[in-house]
């Protein structure tokens, strides 16, 4: 006869999926910069074994721009030369639009395979998943704007900015795919699937990019069109660029870029964190 002794199955504890109780429920500020920095070097340890993550940051500068100046450039401005300085900012601006995307997918593909259920066990900041890739991702913007330029002089463009002028231009962007970032963070952390963001990142990314001042003069469209590239933010992120890299001028468009900078990232950072909280 066999004897089943249950009274050690009633002791063990029942399976939880909430934090250990033990855990602080509140991380002070100067623990929270340390753990996005931590994050943020995990995100680059990734990116170091992947570096297929690079390729399109280094290979989109040098297609589109060689593309669209050879193909565009005698039809709009006459000659390639002439379209460079209308082509690169608008160029930049693009690259830094589809690489602040990959943040978004990124996130969403860790999620899927339950690296931040592993996160939410231990005793971390909340916004620090977050905050660490979108600061890493800052390397692929600094490699895709280096290069950019750098195939823009191979093809004979000279900014009248000078170096400050390209310094400043090269800095806006970087804050500008930095704080954009944020909007893919939030479309992360409410998408089902990795394939569903990046659906939906093109649907966004490809109207705002094409209907705006990047690739053509805004006085060259049809009214209505005008109206809506007036207003587009690209259009003003683009024709800050411009007014840095190609007039070395801190224009009214510098102004309203960095603040729809602050904007954006004061919307989206706040909702990318409740959803995640969500979901934990």
């Amino acid at each position: 006869m066999t004897i089943t002794d249950t009274r050690a199955a009633d002791a063990a504890p029942a399976r939880t999926t909430q934090p250990p109780a033990h855990l602080p429920s509140h991380v002070g500020l100067r623990e929270t910069v340390r753990q996005t920095w931590l994050m943020a070097g995990r995100t680059l340890i990734k990116m170091r074994r992947n570096p297929e993550q690079f390729i399109d940051v280094a290979i989109q500068p040098l297609l589109f721009t060689a593309m669209f100046g050879f193909i565009f450039g005698g039809a709009i401005a006459g000659g390639v030369s002439a379209y460079l300085p209308l082509l690169i900012p608008g160029i930049l601006v693009q690259t830094a639009l589809t690489t602040c995307m990959a943040t978004g997918v990124t996130l969403r593909d860790d999620m899927d395979k339950g690296v931040f259920d592993r996160f939410k066990s231990l005793p971390m900041s909340r916004i620090a998943p977050l905050a660490g890739p979108v600061l890493a991702d800052s390397v692929r913007y600094v490699i895709a704007t280096v290069l950019t330029f750098a195939t823009g002089f191979a093809m004979g463009y000279r900014p009248g900015g000078g170096f400050w002028g390209v310094l400043g231009a090269c800095a806006l962007i970087i804050v500008s795919a930095w704080s954009l970032a944020w909007i893919f963070t939030f479309l992360g952390t409410v998408m089902k699937s990795a394939q569903g963001l990046s659906g939906v990142s093109m649907m966004i990314l490809f109207p705002l990019t094409f209907l705006s001042n990047a690739f053509v003069p805004a006085d060259s469209l049809p009214g209505w069109l005008k109206a809506f590239v007036n207003v587009n933010p690209v259009s003003h992120i683009v024709s800050a660029t411009r007014d840095l890299a190609n007039d070395g001028r801190i224009t009214g468009q510098v102004g309203w870029a960095l603040l729809g900078c602050v904007i954006v990232v004061g919307i989206f950072a706040p909702l990318a964190l409740r959803s995640y909280r969500r979901q934990l």
